[in-house]
């Protein structure tokens, strides 16, 4: 039996004994562990996440049983002091001898610690390990009842904004201190960095760019930091994040071959120059380089595994650093190269400030090669962007559809997950194919996504892959001619259209009863909230009636805001207000002291108000004509609208009428997703119809009817359903359209990716509604309006009846309000104070 021995038990350490295990007979081979932390190997990725609702157990890879289970011996809080490569042994710090056959170096790497005058001082952390986490959360605890505050972190890299959310979670009032000109310089421009600046200052995070640190201040700890520019921040505590250093004293100290800027040199087997001794890792220098993401470490663990049980896998020439990753709440990625810029590359780049969302791609000249690119504040892309770059796949004829999606009618813009090759890494955290996927399906090794996770272990890094993960098993299991069930949840075996056509055709009215017929258990809240909205689609029933099973902002009619308070939004026809209606809002808001901005969709949102407030500013606002704005559910937001030929002198038809037409006739229509409205007036679009659900745009001989758009963090450009139409025509297509969806969608999908995913897309969708192909246009003409003819404001039958009104409390047992809220002032209104 041969010997392994692993010196260090972090991610990647955890990771080649899994791989090892998993891949020798137990006979084979027994492994040692040994791991410098009181703990087994945990999760370092989600760190941060220590300071929010995970413990340190929660954050564990595996128990300390997993190594019991599998014959691993794991030694915690063990220190290797040296290696004697000629004996093939090691020492620990108690002089303890260990021989071996194989030993794998996994010692990861340590912090950088600049060389900046007083970093020694008390207060000044790292941002490592738990230990380092549990220190910083004890010290804090202390400034703050001592009045002090103020927290720094040193580095604007990847890290150090992780820590900069740390330190804000213990809350401290938090800067970042960056050298370089833009924050995470080595994976953003100067546009993304600029956004994504934006959004950590929008958390009252303080951002300072080109700040060189030249000494700690302070007598008994620090105080403040210096800055080579002669300005200073007054400091309280610090936080340090300015990049690592391979940890590789213990390969230095014993003659294995350094790299000349540090780590341990390894050829392409992961061998150092001591051919049983292998390094994997941030400790490894492999062809000059030092990689700190966990997916390249993991690459290397399994090739250590390939070479010590007899393979013959090496590492890839070049080692892609591409990542994705969710920093402080905003979704980043870049891969490839991102900065790549020459006469040979066009850059193709999509800005939207006012959602916060950033996207880049760098792509060949001749628009068939894709080289890299960068994704902020939306990377849902992403998994389909790099496998086209590393696979060099071919780019459809318009390379920007990449990131603004297909526009004009064409079919999507990259094909199906199924045209990857098999040699496209699917996962990269576990290094599991496309190939290996299929495979498993074929030959029914896996018979679901649960299987494949569990022989893969795909999905269970990141969680980034797992989308095309599920539609890989989907499509593998329809190829075989098997039947792909997408249920609603485990209690209920259906898909939402199996439910909706069960529920109608039975006459269901309640979940309870549609539990007992067709669930079991005691639903969840993935399905109770999905049947709420199925009966108010099918009857057209207010969120009042079934309390229990709605989501919070359901069942208080209002949307939850981040302080506990509630949001009231009335509804505005096509945003149009009478003076009489918009003095009315203001005298509500002034009495309650409520926040008040105009919103994108042409109504006016009143911000701040408690629970116990909400049916009293109702009353008041129904008396004065208002009705409830939907602005909480998952039906009918908005219809906007521009002045149109009433105003306009471009304008071809009145677009203001038909818009409060249409909103007013769709009001209170529940449905799988928010739905909203444009009417334009002229081609000029001024209400942005086809950024909407569904559009109506005025041209010469009527309106162009535009369905399937949306805003949204995936923007999609709504498409042409039909021409030239009149009103009683558009009204009646909408009607059809409108109905169709709701009774197909699957919850919470918008009408944009419900498009994509119904085959035959738009030009089916077209057959259904004009050419009515399944000769049902006429049943959805009168089940929409029946809805439409049983429509009730659900705020005024709230305020009308006394049992409603009870659930407008803030507790079950008393009449107090919420003492807790707090605010402060914004510009001549209020926000919300941080959280602490």
């Amino acid at each position: 039996m041969k010997k392994v021995i692993v010196i260090g038990n972090g991610m990647v350490g955890y990771k080649f004994c899994e791989k090892l295990v998993n891949k020798a007979n137990s006979t084979d081979f027994s492994i040692e562990v040994f791991g410098e932390e009181p703990r087994p190997a945990y999760d370092r990725v989600h760190l941060s996440e220590y300071f929010g609702d995970k413990s340190a157990n929660e954050l564990l890879l595996a128990p300390s049983k997993w190594y019991l289970e599998n014959n691993i011996k794991l030694h915690t809080s063990s220190l290797i002091s040296s290696i004697d490569p000629s004996k093939k042994e090691i020492k620990t710090y108690k002089n303890e001898s260990f021989t071996y056959d194989y030993l794998v170096i996994v010692t990861g790497s340590s912090p950088f610690i600049p060389p900046i005058k007083g970093v020694e001082k008390k207060g000044v952390f790292v941002y490592r390990t738990l230990e380092d986490l549990d220190a910083m959360k004890s010290y804090a605890s202390k400034l703050k009842s001592e009045g002090k505050i103020e927290a720094a972190v040193l580095g604007g890299g990847l890290l150090g904004l992780e820590a900069a959310n740390a330190a804000k979670e213990l809350g401290m009032n938090t800067h970042v201190i960056e050298f370089a000109p833009r924050l995470m310089p080595r994976q953003l421009d100067l546009p993304a960095s600029n956004l994504l600046k934006q959004k950590v200052e929008a958390m009252n995070i303080q951002v300072h760019l080109e700040k060189a640190t030249s000494e700690i201040l302070g007598e008994n700890g620090i105080e403040s930091m210096a800055f080579n520019d002669n300005s200073s921040l007054k400091v309280d505590m610090l936080i340090i994040s300015a990049g690592i250093r391979p940890r590789d004293e213990l390969a230095r100290n014993s003659g294995i071959k350094i790299g000349e800027r540090g780590g341990i040199w390894v050829n392409n087997k992961m061998q150092t120059s001591e051919k049983d001794i292998y390094a994997i890792g941030e400790v490894a220098l492999y062809n000059d380089g030092i990689y700190g993401l966990v997916a390249p470490g993991y690459d290397m663990a399994n090739v250590a595994v390939e070479q010590i049980t007899g393979g013959d896998l090496t590492m890839a020439p070049s080692i892609d650093m591409s990542t994705q990753l969710k920093l402080i709440g905003t979704e980043v990625a870049s891969f490839g190269d991102p900065f790549i810029e020459n006469d040979e590359v066009a850059v193709i780049s999509f800005e939207n400030k006012h959602k916060g969302i950033y996207k880049r791609i760098n792509v060949t000249k001749d628009g068939k090669k894709l080289l890299g690119g960068i994704l902020v504040g939306d990377a849902s892309d992403y998994n389909t962007l790099f496998q086209l770059y590393i696979n060099a796949m071919k780019l459809p004829e318009n390379p920007e559809d990449l990131i603004l999606g297909a526009r004009g009618g064409e079919a999507s813009s990259v094909g199906s997950v199924m045209d990857f090759p098999d040699s496209a890494q699917i996962c990269s955290c576990e290094s599991v194919s496309k190939g290996a996927i299929c495979g498993m399906i074929q030959d029914e090794t896996c018979c679901s996504v649960s299987d494949v996770v569990k022989n893969t272990k795909a999905t269970t890094g990141c969680g980034g892959c797992k989308p095309m993960v599920v539609d890989l098993v989907n499509e593998s299991l329809k190829a075989l001619g098997k039947e792909v069930k997408e249920t609603l949840c485990e209690h209920f075996s259906y898909n939402r259209q199996e439910l909706y056509d069960l529920i109608k055709i039975n006459k269901i009215t309640t979940f309870n009863e549609a539990l007992n017929l067709f669930g079991k258990g005691n639903g969840c809240e993935t399905c109770k909230p999905a049947l709420a909205s199925l009966f108010a689609s099918i009857y057209m029933e207010t969120a009042n009636r079934q309390i229990t099973i709605q989501d919070s902002n359901d069942r208080f009619l209002a949307n939850i805001q981040r302080n506990g308070t509630y949001s009231i939004v009335p509804r505005v026809p096509g945003g149009e207000i009478t003076p009489e209606k918009l003095m009315v809002l203001g005298s509500v808001a002034k009495k309650y002291d409520l926040y008040t901005k105009i919103t994108g969709g042409q109504r006016i949102d009143l911000f701040g108000a408690e629970l116990h407030e909400l049916p009293l500013i109702w009353k008041e606002l129904i008396d004065a004509g208002f009705e409830s704005g939907h602005a909480y559910g998952k039906s009918l937001r908005t219809v906007k609208s521009c002045v149109g030929s009433t105003w306009c002198r471009y304008g071809m038809h009145e677009s203001v009428s038909f818009a409060i037409e249409i909103e007013n006739r769709y009001r209170g229509l529940r449905s799988p997703h928010k739905l909203k409205g444009g009417v334009s007036g002229c081609i000029r679009e001024c209400a942005e119809a086809r950024g909407k659900d569904f559009g109506l745009i005025a041209v010469e001989g009527g309106w162009n009817l535009y369905v399937c758009g949306n805003g949204g963090a995936t923007p999609k450009h709504a498409i042409l359903l039909a021409e030239q139409l009149d009103d009683e025509t558009c009204i009646k297509y909408l009607d059809r359209f409108l109905m169709f969806y709701i009774r197909t969608a699957a919850p919470l999908t918008r009408t944009a990716p419900w498009l994509e995913k119904l085959d035959g897309g738009i030009e089916y969708l077209k057959k259904v509604v004009i050419e009515d192909c399944l000769g049902i246009a006429e049943e959805l003409e009168k089940e929409m309006q029946g809805l439409v003819n049983q429509y009730e404001c659900e705020w005024k039958q709230a305020i009308e009846d006394p049992e409603m009104m009870k659930r407008f409390k803030h507790f079950v047992n008393s009449n107090d309000t919420d003492n807790n809220i707090e605010y402060v002032p914004l510009r001549e209104q209020k926000m919300p104070k941080a959280w602490r």
